[in-house]
């Protein structure tokens, strides 16, 4: 029905083992498999409770890391950012001041500027998300809230309530935009500011 590697070619590389799960199953996921992935991990991780920082990772003062969390080389985590169910940061990736990240991964030099929320979701490969843009991944106000998605302008149902987006290589998303549960975005899709993505109604 979908496949990954479409929408973030790299994906497949980091986590092969995942060839036989849909984007939603590997987000609800996201825990465990970031557990399995932390003891494949090298020496150059320093590993304290299921949560594994790089040597060569930066992460400011106030920052929340929740277990398990893998946060590669190279990324930068500014201040009083929250990472939380279940995260893996690609080499490289910028998490900006105030930025929430739950159950979701975020491929090599993806930016959050500040005070985002990607919620069980897969960003890929040099996505930028500017200040205060959100992936929300709940349909709070509907009854019922399986989340369905469209790929080819066909409608499938995830059987899932909690799944945020898959977000293509290069996409840009301005400020302050929504992309409501389910958003499935193409590589080098252009998201503008106060733009709300709602693909299925």
């Amino acid at each position: 029905m979908i496949d990954i590697q479409l929408y973030i070619p790299s994906f497949y590389s980091l986590f092969p083992e995942l060839k036989s799960l849909l984007p939603w199953e590997i987000t609800a996921q996201a825990p465990a498999l970031i557990q399995e992935k932390i003891k494949t991990l090298s020496s150059d991780y320093i590993i304290r409770d299921a949560v594994a920082i790089h040597k060569d990772a930066r992460v400011e003062e106030h920052v929340i890391i929740k277990s398990p969390a893998i946060i590669s080389a190279g990324c930068f985590i500014g201040a009083h950012a929250y990472i939380r169910g279940g995260v893996f940061l690609g080499e490289g990736a910028s998490i900006g001041p105030g930025c929430e990240i739950k159950s979701s991964f975020i491929m090599p030099r993806a930016a959050l500027a500040h005070f985002n929320f990607a919620g069980d979701s897969i960003v890929g490969s040099q996505v930028n998300m500017e200040a205060g843009s959100i992936i929300a991944n709940h349909y709070n106000e509907r009854a019922d809230k399986t989340i369905k998605v469209l790929i080819n302008n066909k409608e499938y149902i995830t059987t899932s309530t909690k799944f945020g987006a898959l977000v293509g290589d290069g996409t840009r998303i301005g400020a302050n935009a929504v992309l409501s549960p389910g958003t499935i975005l193409l590589p080098n899709a252009i998201v503008k500011r106060l733009e709300l993505i709602e693909q299925i109604h």
